[in-house]
Parts: structure tokens; sequence; C-alpha cells
């Protein structure tokens, strides 16, 4: 009888959230994409972190009545087996049952991903068609290269580019009202940092 390599059998099962859940801390951060376990490496840079920090304290101070703005890590339950970790997620407090223990198990209003050298690709195509297929009405992708935000809009079921807001620009949504800023307010707290 020929023996099974249980290893090539354990990558090749469908993960599930309960077995993302389970997983032992070993200190990285993975995201569960369609069953699979992708390791989001390397840890977010100095610079990223700081800019993630602008972004939700801003947020925080215009929007705090109306959202509840997180950063990253937070679990983004889409499904069984579609667990992501956006940088920002906004949700409005009319939805706050999407807010469970586990993390947020549902739509919320708004994703943002902030772009670094290794996440450029996954942000700008993979997690813009998943962020539409599941229906999230407004994606924001943050280039801090080039203190840009561009905005995306759900429409018919796929995004459309609605704004690119360069660094002098107000940052405005129809959708959240509360929203203005610059990112030349965000960028420059993290002007003096490589990366």
């Amino acid at each position: 009888m020929k023996s099974i390599d249980k290893s090539k059998l354990i990558k090749e099962q469908t993960v599930t959230y309960d077995d993302y859940a389970q997983m032992p801390d070993d200190g990285k951060r993975y995201e569960l994409v369609d069953g699979t376990l992708e390791l989001m490496t390397p840890a977010p840079s100095p610079k990223h972190q700081l800019i993630s920090f602008q972004m939700q304290s801003v947020l925080t101070n215009s929007c705090q009545s109306e959202y509840i703005i997180f950063a990253s890590p937070i679990d983004l339950i889409l499904s069984n087996t579609e667990v992501r970790q956006p940088d920002l997620v906004m949700v409005h407090r009319n939805k706050i049952e999407i807010i469970t223990k586990r993390g947020i198990e549902g739509i919320p209003n708004m994703v943002a991903e902030i772009l670094t050298p290794h996440s450029i690709k996954r942000d700008k195509q993979n997690k813009l068609n998943i962020y539409a297929q599941y229906n999230i009405p407004e994606y924001w992708i943050i280039d801090p290269s080039y203190a840009t935000l561009e905005q995306y809009l759900l429409s018919n079921g796929t995004y459309k580019l609605n704004n690119v807001f360069e660094r002098d620009e107000t940052v405005q949504s129809e959708q959240l009202n509360c929203v203005s800023f610059t990112m030349k307010q965000i960028v420059n707290a993290a002007a003096d940092l490589p990366g």
C-alpha cells in the first residue's frame, strides 16, 4: 500500500476561518484568500505604520460620531474562506452588529490599503477584485510615494476609479460625508522616515 504524504494533503485542503483562528501565533500575519493562507511579509515599515496611524486619527477626529474606524491588524471576515486585514476599515454605527469578538463579520462602508513595494499587485488587483466581489461600497488605495489617494466606488459589482486626490487636494466622499483631509496632512507626519 502506498503511503500518503500528509503535508501535501494539508496544503491542498481548503482552510476555513475556524482553521485560521486556531493557528498558533507565530508572530506573522496571514490573510485567508479563497481558502488558502497567504503570508503577509515583510511587516509594514515604520513609515507605513505612521501613515496608517495618521489616517486613523484624522478619520476618527472627523467621523467618530457616525463611524467606527479600525486599523490593521483586524480580521475582515467576508466569508468562511475569505478573511482579509485591510490597513483601515470604516463601519457606520448603524451596522455595529457586524463588529464581533472575531473581527468585522460583514460588509464595512469603506476599506483602505496603503501601498508598499511588496503589496502593489495584491492591493491594486487582487484586493480590488475581492472587495468589489463582496460589495464593499468604497475602496481607497493610498500611495505614500506620490502622496495620492485613489478613490474607487462600487458600480454594478465592479469598482470604478472615482478620483485621484493629490497632495494638496481635499479628500472627500459623497458616501462618507464626514471625510475631509489632504494627503499632505497625512504624509508630512512621516516625511522624515525612510520607506
